[in-house]
């Protein structure tokens, strides 16, 4: 397996706007009254998909009595994550949801803050990436890619829903260090969120599109894309007939852990309540539909656990990050 693989072990053990969703909560078992959202980036992506998803989870279990939603795009995460802290007494009842790329964007400087400025919450899922290309594309394997970038390199774009040097731009640059394809050359376009990446790579402006792999799973049963390769060592049932990239010779395996934080000087007390509820959220029917549906792996770092994750995690990616020639 190449230098440039990050395993589970490293990495799991590691309508936009504004949107209102609640269900009524069974009394016996609220945990927490209310939660607000806030979501670093448009709707469509990974975070917008998380929070909402954990939100219907908790809600219909009754662990939460309502729950809303915040999109706030800007700065690749950096304008939430200064909202957080900056407004801190105010948002001590909003969680807001993230992933690698705060260790990421934080080590490259796209904004000044990093994980150590919030309170951690928890970590909470793991999702593997995929690269993938419309339905209608003459390229069907991870082969195809290959060549169609070696016969033309400034002709065939990768789009991501994050910023040049960040996540989705680093899980392509693995696949295509691996492949033996200069990752600095890549064409990377960046969008801000799924959405409008999925509308680029459909309506042709780029030929592929790395990404989170449950935010290709609706649009690959719909029949508009189609699935190169998955991060994951084995097939995910959730489309069992999307090849991972070791099954095609390519040992890029690679986990995006996604969890939540809260804004700075939290109370305890309003912590634990955070992380009985997602702890308890885990044993539900709710979440389990919630957790299947979006092709997710259960993890769960609470508290310190967290801050060792991610600790471990900065490391690991600073180092793989320096070999690619990204920071």
């Amino acid at each position: 397996m190449s230098t440039f693989t990050l395993t589970r072990r490293l990495c799991v053990a590691a309508a936009a706007g504004l949107l209102s969703f609640s269900t009524p909560a069974l009394a016996d078992d609220q945990v927490v009254e209310s939660i607000h959202f806030l979501i670093p980036g448009g709707a469509g992506g990974g975070w917008d998909g998380t929070a909402r998803g954990t939100g219907e989870a908790l809600t219909e279990a009754g662990l939460v009595g309502s729950a809303s939603y915040e999109n706030m795009s800007g700065g690749g995460g950096g304008r939430a994550i200064g909202h957080l802290i900056e407004n801190a007494e105010s948002n001590h009842g909003t969680l807001m949801v993230n992933s690698t790329p705060i260790v990421i964007r934080s080590l490259t400087g796209v904004f000044p803050q990093s994980f150590r400025d919030l309170t951690l919450v928890a970590g909470t899922i793991g999702d593997y990436a995929a690269i993938v290309v419309a339905a209608d594309s003459n390229i069907m394997s991870l082969d195809d890619m290959v060549s169609a970038v070696s016969d033309d390199p400034s002709g065939f774009a990768v789009g991501g829903g994050s910023v040049p040097g960040g996540m989705d731009h680093l899980v392509a640059a693995m696949v295509f260090q691996e492949a033996g394809l200069d990752p600095i050359e890549m064409s990377y376009v960046p969008f801000d969120g799924g959405g409008p990446t999925m509308a680029a790579l459909l309506s042709g402006e780029v030929q592929a599109v790395s990404t989170g792999f449950s935010e290709v799973v609706e649009l690959v049963n719909a029949g508009e894309i189609r699935v190169i390769g998955v991060t994951a060592e084995e097939r995910v049932d959730t489309l069992p007939d999307a090849m991972t990239f070791t099954e095609q010779g390519n040992d890029t395996v690679f986990v995006n852990w996604r969890g939540f934080f809260a804004a700075p000087g939290l109370p305890d007390e309003q912590l634990a309540a955070y992380q009985t509820a997602l702890e308890e959220m885990y044993d539900t029917d709710a979440w389990e539909e919630v957790r299947s549906r979006n092709g997710w792996v259960n993890i769960h770092n609470s508290g310190d656990d967290f801050r060792v994750f991610l600790e471990a995690q900065e490391q690991v990616l600073g180092d793989l990050m320096r070999q690619l020639g990204f920071l």
